[in-house]
């Protein structure tokens, strides 16, 4: 009996020690951005969101994930006119987002991708993910 006693006290000491793991936000968003990239510059484009933005926003608080997704083709609908990739970031929340868009470090790599587009007549949505 004084086993599992003492086993019980060992369980429940540690569970009140381990720091508990941070909650997932309750909504994180998600902002998405058309973009139209030049053919000739999209080599460019990817290899800097792979080692310049992306190191540098997985570095931000509340930071999820980002990607770059590039469109293949359009299965249904009317897809935007000219768009050929669709940058995807996930934050916890909109907050933090804007705290991030707002740093100097943000202000240096945003732009290693935008000077590749064909132009910065872009869509930009928000989305809450539910």
């Amino acid at each position: 009996m004084q086993r599992r006693k003492l086993l019980g006290t060992i369980l429940t000491a540690g569970a009140a020690s381990t720091p508990l793991l941070a909650a997932p936000a309750a909504h994180p968003i998600r902002l998405q951005v058309d973009l139209t990239v030049d053919a000739a510059k999209e080599k460019e484009m990817l290899h800097n969101f792979e080692t310049i933005f992306r190191p540098a926003a997985a570095k931000q608080p509340g930071y999820i994930d980002v990607k770059m997704l590039k469109l293949r083709t359009t299965l249904m609908g009317k897809g935007p006119v000219g768009v050929n990739y669709r940058f995807d970031l996930a934050f916890q929340s909109e907050e933090q987002r804007q705290k991030w868009v707002a740093t100097d470090v943000h202000q240096q790599v945003w732009p290693t991708i935008e000077k590749l587009l064909a132009h910065k007549n872009y869509t930009v949505m928000l989305f809450d993910v539910i």
